[in-house]
């Protein structure tokens, strides 16, 4: 009877140490939880609206045109709209103008964070008023279905120095974005493109196309950088739904160019703010 007394508490103490043994080893054994890591910041999504210089041309894909090319700098999410030959009243024989691209092309869109708005240059045959009028209504439909997404217009694009008429575009452009408290971005009061390709002056001469109006692929990039610039000194590089909210800033006075135009970048003084990388980049490309 002792005998079996000691055997029974000798398998009860056995179970106890296995017991004891397997919690302890549970405990140890037990996954750490994987740390937290930071959420992957969400990129930009921004639509771009405008003409041949915005979707590109025959050799010029839209993914390589300088809206395209813009986006790829910045890192956001783009969509490219749009159409060649067309305006805010300019249809250029297409029967179509930005506002009845906007409704085929992104009114059906989920909300971006950014619109820009980029022509005017097909609209140089078109009275001023009208112009004027037809971007004003536009900007006002983009505001309505999107009103917490940040509204940008820029003015024309040219492939060389501008006329008269072009400046005339630049200006009531300009004026839209002033009275609705958009900012605006201005290619050429920025003297963006200079000189003319076919006399080989100003940089147009290796940044333009034969044709004398569109960029080549080296233009394309051109443009990227300046409008990059533009932006970044605006702070609209990386705009963020219902939180960037920037408005035009009127432009600093500046001394007479001659032309009866003011030459200024709205919100920049005389000239545009540029990085000493983007300097050296400008000065380079000069001829």
């Amino acid at each position: 009877m002792p005998r079996l007394v000691l055997s029974a508490l000798a398998a009860v103490l056995v179970l106890c140490v296995c017991a004891a043994s397997a919690v302890y080893l549970t405990g140890r054994s037990r996954p750490v939880p994987p740390a937290r890591s930071e959420p992957e910041r969400r990129a930009p999504v921004v639509f771009v609206l405008g003409d041949s210089y915005t979707v590109g041309i025959r050799g010029i894909k839209a993914e390589r045109a300088y809206a395209a090319e813009t986006a790829r700098l910045l890192g956001w999410q783009v969509v490219v709209a749009g159409m060649a030959r067309t305006g805010f009243a300019g249809t250029g024989g297409t029967g179509e103008t930005f506002a009845s691209l906007y409704t085929e092309q992104l009114a059906w869109r989920p909300t971006p964070d950014m619109v820009v708005v980029s022509g005017g240059h097909n609209d140089v045959g078109q009275p001023p008023g009208l112009v004027a009028q037809k971007a004003r209504r536009l900007m006002e439909t983009l505001q309505q279905r999107w009103p917490r997404t940040q509204m940008v217009l820029m003015g024309p694009l040219w492939g060389g120095d501008p006329g008269p008429k072009a400046l005339r575009v630049r200006d009531v452009l300009r004026e839209v974005a002033r009275t609705m408290r958009i900012p605006f971005v201005d290619p050429l009061a920025g003297r963006w493109i200079t000189g003319n390709v076919r006399k080989r002056t100003g940089n147009a001469g290796h940044l333009i196309r034969a044709d004398g109006t569109h960029p080549n692929p080296a233009g394309n990039r051109y443009l990227a950088q300046r409008l990059v610039d533009d932006l970044r000194a605006m702070r609209l590089d990386r705009p963020v739904l219902g939180r960037t909210k920037v408005a035009y800033s009127p432009p600093s006075p500046s001394p007479s160019t001659g032309t009866g135009h003011e030459q200024a970048i709205p919100g920049q003084g005389d000239t545009p703010r540029l990085t000493p990388e983007s300097r050296r980049r400008r000065e380079a490309e000069q001829p």
